[in-house]
């Protein structure tokens, strides 16, 4: 069960089926635009990422509050459903790979190379249907068709303003939590640069069963907002499960919650600031039959949290994300020690903790193009035990990118995008304990109907 950082982020990738190499699956439903006669500018800022007024429709159950809200009155040839693909060329380079110093003989020692990769490639596709069963009854569901697999990455219902009230809306299913920004809309898609890794971070040795807040969730949240959705809440209580079906960890629940305001600045206009936190246990053991692991078992559960504030900051055409996580795990969940054999922890052991956080900024000359940068980082604060390197698990991600889109209507979106990326993991190479570090590059387009 033991989930390092890089690690962590690799099965997270492989758990949701997101696209060929590390792309998130960030979306856009046209079928919205085509239902309500909307351009697709009037829900987003650069698609995929939402404005204000998506935002709203959104939080209101993807509901106008007028007559063509209920499927009911549609004509019966709409349709809500969208798919999404992404054909690319892209290139990788690890600067610190351990390859075999003969190769294809295994007895050999290893050394450490750079390698690179690169060639045309293509992403899964992915499918969401959303939208309302009838008035005040929201759905959103969202399979996925990977290169080998399938899986089905979101799926719930909504009851919408309850006893008549903005602030009362019930959600139950598998759903990405109200996170500070979306992981799921992200405007980046190339391998280094794509994930938003605070979001998924765990220290080096942790054995935390939870991989992370970006993960899709299994279970209820309570939600509500403003009138002019400048005050919204969230509160989640989800199964540790990491939204894996057939109850593989435990029964232990965890919570999230996230506030926020938004409030207008003197000539910038609408400007937003939160707070959120994770608060969950982890099992540190199972329940074996014959040695292996009974999944559901889990037990030995030890706490660990995740906690921060954020904003979303407008100054004309530039606009900015700031993002702020401290996190903790148990010493038990730190030095992966099962919490019945206290007398396997290594002497000075503590419970790890850390600091992250991200800076993202986009330009937007004009409504066909935006221009995005960001640097993302982490520090270990203090790890689990004094044989662990103070600086193991640091991280520095710098990316820069652009999109350009030639089709915005209301039937589909095409956009160009090139990025690249560099990701900086502190004594991560696998034999010198030097620094590892990886750059990806990007080009291709993203499109859907």
């Amino acid at each position: 069960m033991g989930i390092g950082t890089l690690k962590g982020i690799a099965l997270h990738l492989l758990a949701v089926g997101s696209l060929f190499a590390g792309m998130p699956s960030a979306y856009g439903i046209p079928a919205f635009a085509r239902k309500y006669g909307l351009p697709c500018s009037a829900c987003h800022e650069a698609w995929p990422m939402l404005n204000n007024f998506g935002q709203t429709f959104k939080d209101n159950g993807y509901q106008l509050g007028n007559e063509r809200d209920a499927p009911i009155y549609q004509q019966p040839a709409y349709w809500p459903i969208m798919f999404r693909t992404t054909p690319v060329w892209h290139r990788e380079n690890n600067n610190r790979q351990a390859i075999d110093q003969v190769p294809g003989n295994a007895r050999s020692s290893l050394v450490e190379s750079s390698v690179t990769t690169s060639g045309f490639d293509l992403s899964g596709v992915d499918a969401i249907t959303a939208g309302t069963l009838y008035k005040n009854i929201s759905f959103f569901i969202q399979p996925f068709i990977g290169n080998n697999s399938t899986s089905l990455l979101q799926t719930w219902v909504r009851l919408d303003n309850l006893a008549r009230s903005h602030w009362l809306n019930l959600k139950m299913g598998k759903f990405e939590l109200d996170l500070p920004i979306s992981q799921e809309r992200s405007l980046l898609l190339n391998n280094s640069g794509g994930l938003y890794y605070n979001y998924f971070f765990t220290p080096p040795g942790d054995n935390n069963f939870f991989t992370g807040i970006g993960v899709p969730q299994l279970g209820v949240e309570l939600l509500g907002h403003s009138d002019n959705d400048y005050t919204r809440y969230s509160v989640a209580v989800v199964t540790d499960s990491n939204g894996a079906t057939g109850l593989p960890s435990n029964q232990a629940y965890d919570v999230y919650a996230n506030f926020n305001q938004a409030f207008e600045a003197r000539r910038f206009g609408e400007q937003q600031i939160g707070v959120y936190g994770y608060f969950g246990q982890s099992p540190t053991y199972f329940q074996t039959s014959g040695g292996n692991p009974i999944p559901g078992t889990g037990t030995g559960n030890r706490s660990f949290y995740r906690l921060g504030a954020y904003g979303h900051w407008y100054i004309d055409k530039f606009d900015f994300y700031t993002f702020y996580m401290h996190g903790s795990d148990n010493v038990f969940l730190g030095n992966a020690v099962p919490a019945n054999q206290p007398s396997r922890l290594p002497l000075g052991a503590v419970g790890p903790t850390w600091n992250g956080g991200f800076v993202e900024g986009h330009y937007n000359p004009n409504p066909r193009l935006i221009l995005i940068g960001r640097y993302e980082l982490a520090r270990m604060s203090r790890e689990a035990n004094p044989t662990i390197r103070g600086n193991a698990g640091n991280l520095d991600i710098w990316t820069a990118g652009y999109r350009w889109y030639p089709i915005m209507s209301p039937r589909a979106g095409l956009a160009w995008t090139q990025e690249y990326s560099r990701i900086t993991n502190a004594g991560a190479a696998p034999l010198s304990g030097q620094d590892d570090i990886r750059n990806s590059y990007l080009m291709g387009f993203d499109f859907d109907f």
